[in-house]
């Protein structure tokens, strides 16, 4: 990842060196299902597993991501995704997976295509996030990273993402403690194992293969998450399809009000838990009502 430069490395393998020796573990077993796609890219990257930079920080994944000498943890995951749909005929790139290299960038990507679950805490911009089907905002330890996901690490007290990793599992040792292990580039200049706790303070959050958290939302925010709400308030008649573009503008902002008024919720105009959850009940209900979404069965004579 650029512009990190020597201090983020050598305070990646300062840290590698406190990570305990583990004993005998349990892997955890995945769920939800891990797709094809994902073992294939974790398959390619154990394949890059001991791969080592050149003189002043050259790696072949900065010089295919168009520059050699870029700190390049992002870039060797976006390469492996590349080598996946290489291989396959796998269109993930900047679909399942994002394509870049600048500091937020992947986070932010993973946001706005509604799967990235934070460790603890607020989304930057954003707000509180839930795993579906909970009734309390994330803390750490909520979530379980699964195989494909994507780690954001940062080495400060802030939130800007300093290094990211894939996971390859997550196993529970004797203690009941869990681990992530993880193939990552850049550390610190080679390809390499890893294993972190799942409560590391460092973790930022997760990017997720699949949908399993939501999140509050306000205007100005914008991606799959927002085109979700958007298309609820539109299917109970609160908003004009025209303004389902996945940015949470004024109109957006009037509908959401205009259904907290009409359900006895604060008019706040922000997706809260509460909002959301009251209004995925009103479009369950309305469909329920609606013959167009019935289906009929057949029934053969005996």
């Amino acid at each position: 990842m650029k512009r990190f430069g020597s201090f983020c490395l050598s305070l990646l393998l300062l840290l590698s060196l406190f990570v305990p020796a583990l004993g005998e573990e349990t892997r955890l077993e995945p769920s939800p299902l891990v797709p094809d796609y994902v073992q294939w890219l974790l398959e390619v990257a154990a394949e890059e597993v001991g791969y080592r930079e050149g003189d002043h920080g050259w790696s072949k994944y900065g010089e295919w991501a168009g520059d050699p000498y870029a700190q390049w943890c992002a870039e060797f995951l976006c390469w492996c995704v590349d080598q996946v749909d290489q291989r396959h005929g796998t269109h993930l790139l900047n679909r399942v997976y994002p394509l870049y290299s600048g500091q937020n960038t992947g986070r932010a990507w993973f946001i706005k295509a509604g799967r990235f679950v934070v460790r603890k805490g607020e989304v930057d911009g954003w707000g509180y996030e839930w795993l579906k089907g909970q009734d309390s905002f994330i803390r750490t330890g909520d979530y379980t990273p699964q195989p494909g996901d994507y780690v954001f690490f940062t080495w400060t007290s802030g939130t800007d993402t300093d290094h990211v990793a894939l996971v390859e599992y997550v196993a529970r040792d004797t203690a009941g403690k869990s681990w992530i292990h993880v193939i990552e580039g850049n550390n610190p200049v080679g390809v390499a194992r890893n294993v972190y706790s799942l409560y590391d303070t460092q973790i930022l959050g997760y990017g997720t293969v699949h949908d399993l958290a939501d999140i509050t939302m306000r205007f100005g925010n914008s991606g799959e998450k927002v085109r979700q709400l958007q298309e609820s308030l539109a299917y109970l008649g609160y908003l004009e399809s025209r303004f389902v573009t996945g940015d949470f503008g004024n109109a957006t902002a009037s509908a959401l009000r205009a259904f907290q008024n009409a359900h006895g919720l604060r008019g706040s105009a922000i997706a809260n838990m509460e909002t959301q959850r009251r209004l995925q009940d009103e479009v369950d209900l309305k469909r329920d009502q609606d013959p167009a979404t019935w289906t009929v069965i057949d029934e053969e004579d005996d």
